[in-house]
């Protein structure tokens, strides 16, 4: 056990290692085909792990390093006028299984993968200076630009999904599985982060999270695990879950108004979020249809309700996970979350066992 324990260990460690940070040193196999051991280095975009080395290294020419971790997707950094995609040129690229690498400009002319076009755009790359390469799970696209002018302040970095790399017939770009935002001070170095419609993203992440992911399991363990406490038991499983409902209907609403003002394609995500709040009103009719205590359909009804919570609840849980993939959040939701789920678990057995002994 210890022997695994310490290998788990090395391989946590290697991982760490091999990942890109301003702190590490830079030292690619094949290097750039310009110097970079003097550009300033910031973290852009640190749920995804994104750096960018930059530097005016000419009077008239601007050279970029951006890295990110290799996940079998391309990665695109664009700069904008105003912050926001559409509208805005990027340079684009990707490395192969077979090891074959590509970068291209495009412009993103609109929201849909037709309107992203390749080799078009306002970026004046300077001839034979690009290159991207996969080292140690990570990708490096490095890029030199053409300009009189410094570039824009607004830089935007996507990431597309896994797997889906663009054909080299058409060069199309697939619907990214995740972009971001953000202003960069080219002469402090300090980026900052603005996700589009951030304030309705994170309402809909954590009133969903909280009522679908917290409460409701509460709820259920409440009525499971303490009708001794009668009446009481009751209420508080009542208001809980009435709660839960109330602001799982206003998260599944804010979902609703995200995905009309980003125009995002989730359909297996909003189809599962509909499925849990059919059940969840379905729920909300069978508690005001129940039948008596003494009614011979009693136990039909209680085989119902607990059936179709814990369908909810696994449902509810997978949908989060879900969800916190298509919206980027990152490795620390996935983390509290799963904690969270893990937590009540344990909770749950530990009652669970106490229960049958009392029996």
């Amino acid at each position: 056990m210890k022997v695994f324990a310490l290998w788990l260990l090395l391989l946590v460690v290697q991982e760490v290692n091999s990942q890109d940070s301003c702190t590490s040193n830079l030292n690619l196999k094949n290097k750039p085909l310009f110097d970079i051991s003097s550009f300033h280095c910031v973290s852009v975009w640190n749920e995804q792990g994104y750096i960018l080395r930059y530097l005016q290294t000419d009077r008239e020419v601007w050279s970029f390093v951006i890295s990110a971790p290799n996940s079998n997707s391309f990665i695109g950094m664009g700069f904008s006028k105003d912050g926001k995609m559409v509208g805005s040129s990027a340079i684009v690229g990707w490395v192969s299984n077979d090891g074959s690498s590509t970068m291209k400009r495009y412009f993103l002319g609109g929201e849909s993968s037709a309107e992203v076009v390749p080799d078009q755009g306002n970026l004046q790359l300077v001839n034979m200076t690009s290159s991207i390469i996969a080292q140690n799970s990570t990708i490096y696209m490095a890029f030199q630009l053409n300009t009189q002018l410094t570039p824009t302040n607004r830089l935007i970095y996507s990431l597309g999904p896994m797997g889906r790399l663009p054909s080299p017939v058409n060069y199309q770009l697939s619907q990214h599985r995740a972009h971001i935002s953000t202003f960069l001070d080219y002469n402090s170095g300090e980026s900052k982060s603005k996700s589009p419609y951030g304030n309705l993203r994170r309402s809909h992440g954590v009133l969903n999270m909280l009522s679908w992911g917290i409460l409701i399991p509460i709820g259920v363990m409440v009525a499971r695990y303490f009708r001794q406490y009668d009446p009481i038991w009751f209420y508080s499983h009542t208001t809980i879950q009435s709660l839960a409902f109330l602001l799982g209907f206003v998260g599944i609403v804010c979902g609703f108004l995200l995905e009309d003002r980003l125009s995002a394609h989730v359909d297996k995500h909003k189809a599962l979020g509909i499925f849990i709040l059919v059940l969840a009103c379905l729920q909300v009719i069978a508690f005001l249809v129940r039948p008596g205590k003494e009614s011979k359909v009693r136990k039909y009804w209680n085989w119902y309700h607990y059936t179709l919570g814990r369908v909810l609840i696994i449902l509810a849980a997978a949908n989060i996970f879900y969800g916190i993939h298509l919206g980027g959040a990152g490795t620390a939701w996935n983390v509290g979350f799963a904690v969270t789920l893990v937590a009540f678990f344990s909770i749950s057995v530990v009652l669970e066992i106490r229960l049958w002994m009392t029996k």
